[in-house]
């Protein structure tokens, strides 16, 4: 597993083309979410991975905390059509996370505190692509942007960098989310224009 520097971009293609098609650059940080922005002690959160076969791996605040962290530094594209570029972050990579569960699941579908869902590939969610992220430009995660602690995938849209984590359940078979049961892509690939399904 290799640790991520700060100058990590995530996925670029198409030489020095940073701008998915369709979007826009802002420097703002829009505050987007599928309902109110649920009231979350810091001190109580709590965050597991669940197998397929129901085995848990949990940690509490404290245990989390204290597992290796990373800065990555990545740009983040929404499907409402804005991307901010060069975001900083700091949390655990979910290689750091995975190390020591057994699985043969191929998806993944994280929940949040709020009741929302969104799922994955597991393998995007490895080899340095992804981190339950808990700062952001060096402050806590702020409640609206997620906080305590947010999925953070910065190669897809960013519905899929689900707020208020607390578990990734291991999934043998895809099971759609909350936007994905409703119409939005299964997989949400910025590069591809991934927005909605047939995309």
């Amino acid at each position: 597993m290799g640790i991520v520097s700060p100058g990590f971009h995530g996925r670029r293609r198409g030489g020095d083309v940073k701008l998915p098609p369709g979007q826009y650059r802002t420097d703002d940080f829009p505050v987007l979410s599928a309902g109110p922005t649920p009231r979350l002690s810091t001190e109580t959160w709590e965050f597991t991975i669940t197998t397929e076969t129901g085995v848990v791996h949990e940690w509490n605040r404290a245990e989390f905390l204290a597992l290796p962290s990373e800065t990555p530094t990545v740009d983040i594209h929404c499907v409402t059509k804005w991307s901010k570029f060069g975001t900083n972050w700091r949390g655990v990579s979910v290689d750091t996370l995975m190390a020591d569960v057994e699985t043969t699941a191929d998806f993944v579908l994280a929940h949040s505190y709020d009741g929302y869902t969104t799922n994955l590939p597991l393998a995007d969610l490895l080899d340095g692509q992804a981190w339950i992220a808990y700062e952001f430009d060096g402050d806590r995660l702020a409640p609206e942007h997620g906080g305590p602690a947010r999925l953070l995938v910065p190669h897809l849209y960013f519905w899929k960098s689900a707020k208020w984590v607390h578990n990734l359940e291991l999934t043998v078979e895809n099971e759609p989310g909350f936007w994905e049961a409703s119409g939005y892509h299964d997989y949400g690939d910025p590069w591809r224009e991934q927005r909605y399904q047939g995309d």
